[in-house]
C-alpha cells in the first residue's frame, strides 16, 4: 500500500469503454494510490444495471445516476419515480449528473432545463445530493439552481467546476459544493484556481472525471482514479495547506456531502 493519505474520487466512469480490458486493475491501482472510495456516474439510465453492476463487484466503488445534458435531446426524459427508484440500491449515492451544457448542445437547451428540474426534484425527495454538469450556462444555471431552492432546499456538488466567479458564488451561497478535477492543475488554470482559492475549504471536492481531464504528469492521457492524488496535491497549494490536511478535509466533505457512502461504509 501507498503511504499517501486517503482520499475520494468523487466522481469517475468506470463503465466507459476505456476501462472494459481492465477494470479490476483500475481499482486496484486506485486502492494502492490511496483512493479509499470513487463514485461511478451513470450518464443515460439504460446504462444503470452496468453501473451497479460495477459498484456491486467491488467495494470501494459506488454508484449515482442520471441523464447527461448532452444526451438529453437523445434519451428518454428520466421521470423522478425512476430516479427514486435507483436511489433504493444501498451504494447508489447521488442524482445525476445532470445539468447544462450550451457549448455542444445548446440547441437542446430547453429539454436540458426541462431534465435538470426533474433530477432536482428527486434529489429533493431522496435526500441525495445532486451533481451538476455546467457548461457556458453560467445565467441559466445559476437562476434555476436557485429558483430551485426556494421552492424546497437539496444538496448539490458542481462536478469538475471550471465556470466562472459569479456562478461559484451563487452556488456557494446555495450552500453547495464546487469539485476540482484535473483542469485545476493545468498550467494556464490560474483564473481558475483564483475561482477556488476564494472558496471555503469545507465546500470543496476532488475528482477524476476519468476517463477524462488527466492531471500532470498524465495530461493527454486516459485518466484513472489513481490519478486523484496528483490533482489533489496541486489543489491542497491552491489553499496554502499540506497535503495531508487537504486530503482529510476533502474527505470529510465528501462523508458529509455523501452520507450515504459513509453510512453504508460503517455498516459494511
Amino acid at each position: 500500500m501507498s503511504d499517501l493519505p486517503e482520499i475520494v474520487d468523487s466522481h469517475c466512469h468506470l463503465d466507459f469503454p476505456d476501462f472494459a480490458d481492465e477494470l479490476p486493475d483500475v481499482v486496484a491501482r486506485a486502492v494502492e494510490s490511496g483512493v479509499t472510495r470513487m463514485v461511478s456516474i451513470c450518464t443515460r439510465l439504460r446504462n444503470a444495471p452496468q453501473v451497479r453492476a460495477i459498484a456491486d463487484a467491488h467495494d470501494p466503488v459506488f454508484w449515482a445516476g442520471g441523464t447527461h445534458p448532452m444526451s438529453a435531446a437523445e434519451e428518454p426524459l428520466a421521470t423522478v419515480d425512476e430516479l427514486v427508484a435507483l436511489a433504493a440500491h444501498p451504494k447508489f449515492v447521488g442524482i445525476g449528473e445532470t445539468g447544462l451544457d450550451y457549448h455542444y448542445s445548446a440547441e437542446s437547451a430547453e429539454v436540458q432545463k426541462t431534465s435538470l428540474r426533474t433530477h432536482v426534484e428527486a434529489a429533493r425527495k431522496t435526500g441525495l445530493p445532486l451533481i451538476i454538469h455546467s457548461r457556458d450556462a453560467d445565467d441559466d444555471m445559476a437562476r434555476i439552481l436557485t429558483e430551485e431552492y426556494r421552492n424546497g432546499p437539496y444538496s448539490c456538488v458542481m462536478h469538475c467546476f471550471s465556470s466562472s466567479a459569479e456562478l461559484a458564488k451563487a452556488s456557494l451561497d446555495l450552500g453547495f459544493y464546487l469539485s476540482m478535477s484535473g483542469i485545476t492543475a493545468f498550467p494556464r488554470s490560474a483564473e481558475l484556481r483564483d475561482i477556488f482559492a476564494n472558496a471555503p475549504l469545507d465546500r470543496i471536492l476532488v475528482e477524476t472525471d476519468s476517463p477524462y481531464l488527466a492531471p500532470p504528469p498524465f495530461r493527454g492521457k486516459r485518466n484513472e482514479p489513481a490519478y486523484t492524488a496528483h490533482t489533489a496535491k496541486r489543489a491542497a497549494e491552491t489553499f496554502g495547506i499540506g497535503e495531508a490536511e487537504f486530503f482529510a478535509k476533502t474527505t470529510e466533505n465528501f462523508d458529509r456531502l455523501f452520507s450515504k457512502a459513509k453510512s453504508w461504509q460503517q455498516a459494511a
